[in-house]
């Protein structure tokens, strides 16, 4: 019979102890985001597949066609490619593949690119029904998110002789 009460009275404590806890949180402001129509700010740290980095000067990939990145990946879920064109110094990125299925975001890729060509995206809301989807072009994201730089490739890709400052300017 004792412990009969002894439950009865501790149920009762806990039950006042998180209803006060309740009626103490129903006053202030609400801290829950409804999802699809508010999304959260990622952190700066936030690590999410990788992307190509901007040259802040000529406004294309900074990525030099080293295969470091490529090399350093323990997913092996990179493929860069480029072509040296005649008469050019270096190589041009022409391909960067990231077979996001295989990879775990573990940033050996990022750590070991000495021109800091990659860098870890803030997209996170990525869904897919099928696993082509997560097989990305790099390079052609980039040339989506940025045009003038697509434009001016394709111009000294094609050998036109236009002034591409003038081009990107307007």
């Amino acid at each position: 019979m004792v412990d009969y009460f002894k439950e009865l009275i501790g149920g009762t404590i806990s039950l006042a102890t998180g209803l006060w806890i309740t009626f103490k949180y129903m006053w202030q402001p609400v801290i829950t985001l409804q999802y699809p129509r508010q999304s959260v700010k990622m952190t700066r740290r936030h690590r999410s597949h990788i992307e190509l980095a901007r040259d802040s000067e000529t406004g294309e990939v900074k990525c030099i066609v080293c295969g470091m990145c490529q090399r350093a990946c323990p997913s092996n879920c990179i493929t860069v490619i480029g072509e040296k064109s005649e008469g050019a110094k270096k190589k041009v990125l022409t391909k960067y593949i990231l077979n996001y299925n295989t990879c775990s975001l573990c940033g050996m890729c990022v750590e070991n690119c000495k021109p800091e060509a990659i860098t870890f995206s803030d997209e996170y809301n990525m869904a897919g029904y099928r696993k082509e989807d997560f097989i990305m072009d790099l390079k052609k994201r980039f040339d989506e998110k940025n045009p003038k730089s697509a434009a001016a490739t394709h111009n000294v890709a094609g050998g036109l002789k236009e002034d591409i400052t003038r081009t990107s300017s307007n």
